[in-house]
């Protein structure tokens, strides 16, 4: 199925066929059209937004703005990356990137060089390994549209978000899950990384092993967040993080 790039993320969250086949896309579609406040938000100007953090959307000298330190390291970071962070911590805030890459989808880009087409899960790129961008977008290129493959068809798929209501600022996390009817699982966390993450392939295949106790559930959890690296004020985020990832175990174990 192809997506165009200039489809409004409301139209997307309510149109029927991605809402039957899809349901983790059209649900992330939900939350991102909260979050920007408006129906009007496209998927490629959602796909396309920059990093969040405090210090970066201030202009604040740090990594991104050809600084030396990272201001958010000890400072305001309660919204910030608890995995893959370093030197930069910030967060990308797309909910609909870590939709795509449970479904495996393919983004389409275009720009004077031609046509071309890139792995969701290929598309964000960490700090470390780009500092002056976040998605692998030339600056003369712009997304056309996302495929779906049919594989990603129905099955059993969930977009989960919890959200610190006490928060200033979009502080949260995310878990896209979906079980393919060929029996694979992908599991893919938001709000934790600069870009979507997904889990283990080890912790994905042993959630379908069946038969599972709430002990061996929490501990798949827990060594599917096994790298993560809370900040001062974000601590929150890994036990979030692996509430979500229990409950979306349990569910596939006993689907």
């Amino acid at each position: 199925m192809r997506i165009d790039g200039d489809m409004a993320l409301g139209a997307l969250s309510s149109h029927h066929d991605i809402r039957e086949r899809f349901a983790a896309l059209a649900l992330a579609c939900d939350c991102s059209g909260l979050r920007a406040a408006s129906d009007s938000a496209t998927l490629a100007g959602d796909l396309t937004e920059r990093l969040h953090c405090p210090y970066f959307c201030r202009n604040a000298a740090c990594h991104k703005t050809g600084g030396v330190t990272c201001p958010a390291r000890d400072g305001d970071n309660e919204s910030l990356a608890i995995l893959e962070g370093g030197p930069c911590w910030s967060v990308h805030p797309s909910e609909v990137s870590v939709a795509l890459v449970a479904l495996d989808a393919t983004i389409e880009v275009d720009g004077p060089h031609g046509a071309r087409s890139v792995a969701a899960a290929d598309f964000f790129i960490l700090p470390e390994e780009r500092m002056d961008r976040e998605i692998a977008l030339g600056y003369d290129e712009r997304i056309v549209g996302v495929r779906l493959p049919a594989v990603a068809s129905g099955g059993l798929q969930r977009f989960t978000r919890r959200v610190h209501l006490a928060s200033s600022v979009d502080a949260y996390v995310s878990l896209a899950m979906t079980r393919r009817t060929d029996g694979e699982v992908r599991l893919v966390l938001g709000g934790v990384s600069p870009r979507p993450y997904r889990v283990y392939g080890s912790v994905e295949e042993e959630a379908t092993s069946g038969g599972l106790d709430d002990d061996t559930i929490a501990g798949l959890a827990d060594r599917a967040l096994l790298d993560a690296e809370p900040l001062s004020a974000n601590g929150y985020k890994l036990e979030w993080a692996g509430l979500l990832l229990r409950d979306a175990i349990r569910e596939i174990d006993a689907g």
